[in-house]
């Protein structure tokens, strides 16, 4: 029964998870998996036979998809991995603030959460910014992680 009427309910999201689970064998080759708590894309795999003492084994290579840094992971076929849930979204650059990309979406919202990347990437968007050309960066988000990971010509 209902005594008064003051409950109180916390804020939440929408409830969707970082990640899903997903059969190891299930998985293949340009995937996605999350191996030592980092988003991996899969390069190699292979699967060894069953043996005397049990499963199948799954044997993955993959590369961290934020800094390409290699990880292997060795699991059941049986057993389940975490994926990742992966967003790519491209913006149209519109400034260079204090070390943060000013990406316009298609809609004309604007961002400037994402930080100019200290890599050739970044070097790359910087000339092409001080030259003024037009062009897109590729954003790719995953587990509240996002980093700018590509740059294309803007076609007209």
């Amino acid at each position: 029964m209902a005594d008064g009427g003051d409950d109180t309910f916390q804020a939440t999201d929408s409830g969707s998870s970082n990640t899903y689970p997903m059969q190891c064998s299930t998985l293949r080759k340009g995937g996605f998996v999350v191996i030592k708590g980092q988003p991996c894309k899969i390069v190699e795999m292979s699967t060894s036979k069953t043996g005397k003492h049990g499963h199948a084994k799954v044997h993955m290579v993959a590369l961290n998809i934020f800094n390409q840094k290699k990880l292997e992971e060795l699991c059941p076929s049986t057993h389940n991995m975490d994926v990742p849930h992966v967003k790519r979204s491209d913006y149209q650059l519109v400034d260079i603030d204090d070390g943060y990309l000013s990406l316009m979406e298609d809609d004309g919202t604007q961002r400037s959460d994402i930080k100019l990347p200290d890599s050739d990437l970044g070097k790359e968007i910087q000339t092409k910014f001080e030259a003024d050309e037009q062009f897109m960066v590729t954003i790719l988000g995953a587990m509240g992680k996002e980093q700018a990971i590509a740059v294309k010509a803007l076609t007209k």
